[in-house]
């Protein structure tokens, strides 16, 4: 991995407050994510399950946990197992966990091989009443292809047909949906490496250029920061191109005149980093792009100020709405009257900013939460409003993250460029390559 690894204390404080919620004489298990074919003998890049890498800080393939806090057995309280390697896997992979890694990295004295987890498994299941299983319940999840979650959970299921069965998955959202100060650095970090790459477009950009050419700068950024890598698949969109909200082909050239919507973030640790910014291609925006370009900053501004704890989503989205209309009258865009008629199920200033303000972000881009529960200090969220005009060409979109607290959100991008003027005096000021 190209990333320092995290303190293992996050990992060890994460099973203490899973297990505690887990019911009396219950085991858990939680297994690394399949490692999927490509085409031929090729794999797509590999991902540790999210769920498994917050318990145990483990990024590796064929990678189990084993939880079983009442367990007779002291020793078989937790255990991992991790693949065991050889000499052909170290001469075609490299390099492995061993035993001595892979308890420094988690925190568990009882690491297994991954070849000897049926034999264990089978001899706690005897003494255990509950089994508790994962898969991913992301209320956004569309899910066409069995993976291993889903596979060991119905063989466990069918093997032991008598046991009782509980969902990890309302657990683990509560857990991950509050971060804790060990997890907001790694995000801050991501965070970092994203301003860096930013910054770097910033001195790149000019007319002429092409959408993959940007990619290809924040990548290098990125890449010689030790990120692992995108959070997600980058939007370079320039023109009309940025009127489509998950633009991902980044094959046109950057027109004079135009505009570009840049999405992008870095991953760290397996923590992610999620921006938005929009730039004038020539480095200045007319008229009525710098006024679309500073509506949209004035409601993600009202939006950041109602991220507090208390707050419903409901509420907080209905709010931006209505601050969104207000600009969006301004602009010409949308009749006061006519708004006012609105049937307020279908309100009309989604014409021209059609998705959510925000979504929970951490070891996930689309991190897991609940969207009917309050806001809680310790959550994280993005902010992005944004206003598309199809008809003008105009595509703009702002987005930061934010961590919630008590006394007040922390904006983990507060230092990355963002009013229209700063974007402009950069862009002028730098020598173009």
């Amino acid at each position: 991995m190209k990333y320092d690894a995290l303190d293992s204390k996050l990992f060890i404080e994460n099973r203490k407050r899973f297990t505690a919620r887990m019911k009396p004489n219950s085991i858990a298990v939680f297994v690394s994510n399949d490692e999927m074919p490509r085409s031929a003998d090729a794999l797509y890049t590999w991902r540790q399950n999210p769920d498994l890498y917050y318990l145990t800080g483990i990024d590796q393939e064929q990678t189990i946990l084993l939880l079983y806090p009442d367990c007779p057995n002291p020793r078989q309280r937790e255990v991992l197992f991790l693949r065991k390697t050889n000499e052909h896997i170290a001469v075609w992979e490299g390099h492995k966990y061993t035993k001595e890694e892979g308890r420094a990295a988690s925190g568990i004295e009882n690491i297994q091989w991954t070849e000897n987890f049926e034999a264990l498994f089978h001899v706690l299941m005897t003494y255990a009443e509950t089994i508790y299983l994962n898969q991913n319940d992301h209320d956004r999840a569309v899910l066409k292809v069995p993976y291993l979650e889903q596979r060991f959970a119905a063989d466990t299921i069918a093997k032991y047909p008598l046991h009782k069965v509980e969902r990890s998955a309302p657990i683990m959202h509560s857990l991950r949906s509050i971060k804790s100060p060990i997890e907001v650095e790694a995000m801050r970090h991501a965070c970092s490496i994203t301003e860096k790459a930013f910054r770097r477009v910033l001195g790149f950009v000019k007319p002429g250029v092409y959408e993959y050419e940007i990619e290809a700068e924040i990548t290098h950024e990125f890449l010689r920061n030790r990120a692992t890598g995108h959070a997600y698949n980058p939007i370079i969109a320039s023109g009309p191109a940025a009127c489509v909200l998950h633009y991902v082909d980044n094959n046109a050239v950057c027109k004079d005149g135009d505009l570009i919507l840049m999405d992008f973030g870095s991953e760290y640790a397996n923590y992610m980093s999620d921006l938005t910014r929009t730039i004038p291609v020539n480095g200045r925006f007319t008229p009525r792009q710098l006024d679309v370009y500073n509506a949209v900053l004035r409601v993600m501004k009202y939006a950041k100020s109602m991220l507090r704890p208390g707050t419903l989503f409901d509420d907080y989205n209905r709010e931006v709405g209505q601050a969104m209309e207000e600009e969006l009258i301004k602009l010409g865009l949308l009749d006061a009257a006519e708004v006012k008629a609105q049937n307020p199920e279908s309100p009309q200033y989604k014409k021209y900013f059609m998705h959510g303000t925000s979504h929970y972000i951490g070891i996930d881009v689309h991190d897991v939460g609940f969207r009917y529960a309050r806001m809680e200090a310790g959550m994280a969220f993005t902010c992005e409003p944004g206003i598309y005009i199809p008809e003008e060409g105009i595509g703009i979109r702002l987005e930061n993250d934010v961590v919630l607290t008590e006394s007040g959100n922390i904006d983990l991008m507060e230092n990355i460029p963002l009013e229209a003027e700063e974007i402009e005096e950069l862009m002028n000021k730098q020598v173009k390559v």
